[in-house]
């Protein structure tokens, strides 16, 4: 037997082009709500550089010298070149990481007082306080990479010597 009429296979009208087209609309869609675009939540906050400790400590350190200058002016001169060290050192750290200093960077925190005691115990705190911060850059040092740890290993020397110089 010949047919000679058209043939249906189906009484619905989903002809190829029209299936590709909404399947191609389907993963544009996918790939939009993939990307963030549809989302209403704000990206989460960077993680603080690894190095902003080191930072942070060299801005107390050099507010603690201060403090120490204001209450024993007589140690102004032995102790105003350790500041700057630390300024400096702050200075570097905050180019490497890419953040700029606070105005003010190593003025006094308004919680902090002034050593108490004589120049003797100021300068003991002071030593204590340098090997707290060496030890902690130390670690930095360790556990930075390469391109920073040659910075990091250059404060830690700093701070060593700080120490030393403060007997």
């Amino acid at each position: 037997m010949v047919l000679t009429g058209p043939v249906r296979m189906s009484d619905s009208v989903h002809t190829r082009r029209r299936i590709l087209t909404a399947t191609g609309a389907i993963v544009a869609a996918a790939t939009l709500a993939g990307c963030g675009l549809f989302d209403d939540e704000p990206e989460p906050e960077p993680a603080p550089d690894p190095l902003q400790p080191i930072l942070d400590e060299a801005l107390a350190m050099a507010a603690a010298y201060d403090l120490a200058i204001q209450a024993q002016a007589t140690l102004a001169e032995q102790l105003t070149p350790l500041a700057e060290d630390h300024r400096a050192h702050a200075a570097a750290l905050a180019t490497l990481i890419g953040t700029v200093l606070p105005s003010g960077a190593a003025a006094p925190v308004a919680s902090a007082a002034p050593p108490a005691g004589s120049a003797d115990e100021t300068l003991a705190q002071l030593r204590k306080s340098e090997q707290d911060a060496q030890t902690t850059a130390i670690a930095a040092c360790l556990a930075a990479p390469a391109d920073r740890a040659a910075l990091v290993g250059s404060i830690a020397a700093c701070r060593a010597t700080h120490a030393s110089a403060l007997r």
